[in-house]
């Protein structure tokens, strides 16, 4: 009988309901991993470890209601997740996110929670988590193919995954000598509920499918989560501090541009004052 890659191993997701946080949590548990799932649903969060303990016999796993971008929610969540084995090794901090709209419709509020949701819910986890994984062990953080490519009207989710990947060589440096790998995934277009408009809107899909290589429109939460394994075990032991593209090769070629509807959602005249270097009324 061929033993799990991860057996014996616990692991801790934020983001944890959402598309890629489930399948993050099913395939780390199919590999033996004890799972702590985290988000602000509880419900959601029941029905993720209801269905994995239905599809996966014997699979651990649990759930822990909270906020990402809260010390003490987080900090919970992690003691609760050590609990479940006395020890941590795998730590997925996946809460991210950032507003559609022109640079010049931002506000500073927006801004600042685009960077919590992308750097400090990140952060917060590296943070109080570490100190927990005594026997060294894995990070792997969600970034964004668009931290690294510019796409027009996502500025300050630009800047947050930029900083992101930032923070991950930067915790790598420091976490090294106490075994702890740090290292980032880095999306396409993938098919989750904040990205639903997108797959149904077809001159949206045909123009990211003809920026993308292999000819798909999107990724697959799946694909996502295989990604997150493979850093999160023991074939990946001498990597850290990179972050990895998963994007069917999009970031070989360029964003699409979506101005006109860019331009259907605000209106032309809001548009027009854009490009003439002023802030909409």
């Amino acid at each position: 009988m061929q033993t799990q890659p991860l057996a014996g191993k616990t692991a801790f997701i934020t983001g944890g309901s959402g598309a890629i946080g489930s399948a993050t949590a099913r395939v780390l548990a199919a590999d033996g991993a004890a799972v702590l799932i985290m988000s602000r649903r509880a419900e959601a969060l029941a029905e993720v470890k209801a269905a994995i303990e239905r599809d996966i016999p014997g699979a651990r796993i649990d759930y822990h209601a909270g906020d990402a971008t809260k010390v003490e929610d987080v900090r919970a969540g992690l003691e609760k997740a050590h609990a479940l084995q006395g020890r941590l090794d795998i730590i997925v901090p996946l809460v991210g996110g950032g507003p559609f709209k022109p640079f010049l419709m931002l506000d500073v509020e927006t801004v600042r929670e685009t960077l919590d949701f992308c750097i400090t819910s990140a952060f917060i986890a590296m943070r109080y988590g570490a100190p927990l994984m005594t026997e060294g062990g894995s990070i792997v953080c969600i970034s964004s193919n668009v931290g690294k490519m510019p796409f027009r009207y996502l500025s300050a989710y630009h800047a947050g995954k930029s900083g992101l990947e930032g923070l991950v060589r930067a915790a790598a440096e420091e976490l090294g000598s106490a075994g702890i790998r740090v290292n980032a995934v880095r999306p396409g277009l993938t098919r989750t509920e904040a990205a639903g408009m997108m797959f149904t809107e077809k001159s949206f899909l045909d123009r990211y499918t003809e920026q993308t290589p292999l000819g798909k429109c999107g990724g697959e939460p799946e694909d996502i989560a295989r990604a997150v394994r493979f850093l999160a075990g023991p074939d990946s032991s001498w990597i850290t501090g990179q972050s990895f593209a998963v994007d069917g090769g999009h970031e070989l070629r360029r964003n699409p541009d979506m101005t006109d509807l860019v331009t259907q959602m605000f209106g032309q005249e809001a548009m027009d004052a854009v490009y003439k270097g002023q802030s909409p009324a």
